[in-house]
């Protein structure tokens, strides 16, 4: 740098530090006097001297006049009048790097168990655009996810988005352990969002198991955590996605629960004065969502499958979240607590259940064989109250006769066992076995 354009950047340096002061909290919300900043910045909140007490983190998350709303990433219980408030002037950065697979860390992305992450790790925006849509290649190879019903029926392709929509205790998670288990993506990141704190060991332990653990990397957000931890646990978890998608590799993304963290930015919502919207959401909910779903995808280096759960309260598959998200993604699984109550397992509703890709991702041969799948499944669902109680006689209608036939091989298809491992290619293949008469 020249000597004369080194003393202009140095005329130009604000040399002063500017500091907020806490004026009050209500709620789940700080607010303070200052400092200048802006939407996202992260904010430190140093305590009196003497006071023994450590400095929080927030984020600013809204203004009035000259007055400054802070949403802390922890509780608000230890804050008091007067403490100071220092702006970054940034948004949150996470740390990213090969050091990460295998690690379960909390939403600022530090191991959940306490222990220090190497030095060697580089500095990731966890807010980013989407990317450009011409920029999106499209999506033309399947992605094997070593679930018989999904693979043969439901197929994925690299980089597609799809849902999970289920009631409470259908085996959401029990399903996603099982992906993340078998399937063929160079890696999985995982999102545990607004879990209760026992099912995250549980998960980690029972559903994915050491097997799934060594190439997975597994972001946490407990219920008990504040709403903005809650919501950091999306981005960070997607932040992590987009580094390794932009390294080349096809990465394979779970988050348990969108609706969760649906609920938590209505907690901020309210928080900043927003008003109620579609029973109780808040307009940020909706513009919120395609911004975080839209990130994931196809670029020019790699993709990022990715697969959302959404909670459906009181099964309830057009409350405003679950029909939002349904418009947003590529496809949705269905998982039906009345299948699961006959001992089907996964319980997906194949006949509710679509992928909006497998046209374009299957050959017309694998595409007839689950279509005609469905039709005789269908066939049977609707005729199934006549045959139980033996109202239906044989040969009154050839599609129903069909259908009677082959039930017992299409219920057999779809079941199976949360420790079984079976490849796209046996999928396919069973499935044509159906229909050629040498399924067992």
């Amino acid at each position: 740098m020249k000597a004369i354009d080194l003393v202009h950047h140095l005329a130009t340096i604000d040399t002063y530090k500017r500091y907020g002061r806490v004026k009050q909290v209500v709620g789940i919300m700080i607010e303070s006097k200052g400092p200048t900043c802006s939407i996202g910045d992260i904010c430190y909140i140093y305590p009196k001297s003497g006071s023994g007490k450590k400095k929080i983190l927030g984020e600013v998350v809204g203004f009035k006049d000259e007055n400054v709303y802070i949403m802390p990433f922890t509780t608000v219980s230890d804050i008091a009048p007067g403490w100071l408030v220092e702006s970054t002037e940034k948004p949150l950065d996470i740390k990213v790097g090969d050091a990460l697979i295998g690690n379960v860390l909390d939403s600022m992305g530090k191991p959940l168990d306490g222990s220090l992450l190497p030095d060697n790790l580089r500095s990731w925006p966890t807010e980013r655009k989407p990317p450009n849509p011409l920029h999106r290649p499209p999506i033309t190879k399947p992605l094997e996810v070593g679930v018989r019903s999904i693979d043969g029926l439901l197929t994925i392709g690299k980089g597609q988005r799809i849902g999970i929509f289920a009631g409470s205790g259908v085996g959401k998670s029990t399903l996603l352990g099982m992906i993340a288990r078998n399937t063929k993506a160079d890696l999985n990141v995982i999102a545990l969002i607004g879990e209760r704190g026992r099912e995250v060991r549980e998960f980690i332990e029972h559903d994915l198991g050491p097997e799934g653990l060594k190439r997975s990397i597994v972001v946490a957000a407990t219920s008990d955590q504040p709403a903005l931890m809650r919501i950091k646990g999306a981005y960070t978890a997607t932040a992590i996605a987009e580094y390794y998608r932009d390294k080349g590799l096809d990465v394979m993304l779970m988050m348990d629960s969108i609706t969760r963290i649906a609920m938590a930015q209505r907690e901020v919502g309210l928080a900043t004065g927003e008003p109620p919207a579609t029973k109780g959401y808040t307009p940020s909910v909706f513009s919120m969502l395609p911004i975080l779903l839209e990130r994931t995808g196809t670029n020019a280096n790699g993709s990022i499958t990715a697969i959302y759960t959404v909670l459906v309260d009181g099964d309830d598959f057009n409350e405003p979240i679950a029909d939002t998200v349904r418009g947003i993604l590529d496809g949705h699984i269905v998982l039906d607590r009345n299948l699961a109550n006959k001992g089907q397992y996964p319980a997906i509703n194949i006949l509710k259940s679509i992928s909006r890709l497998m046209n374009s991702l299957v050959t017309r041969e694998h595409f007839d064989a689950a279509n005609r799948f469905r039709d005789l499944l269908n066939t049977y669902e609707q005729s199934e109250d006549l045959i139980n109680i033996g109202a239906y006689k044989k040969g009154s209608s050839k599609e129903i006769d069909e259908a009677i036939e082959y039930y017992p091989k299409i219920i057999s298809y779809l079941k199976q066992r949360t420790d079984e491992k079976i490849s796209m290619e046996e999928s396919i293949t069973l499935l044509n076995q159906i229909f050629a008469g040498d399924y067992q």
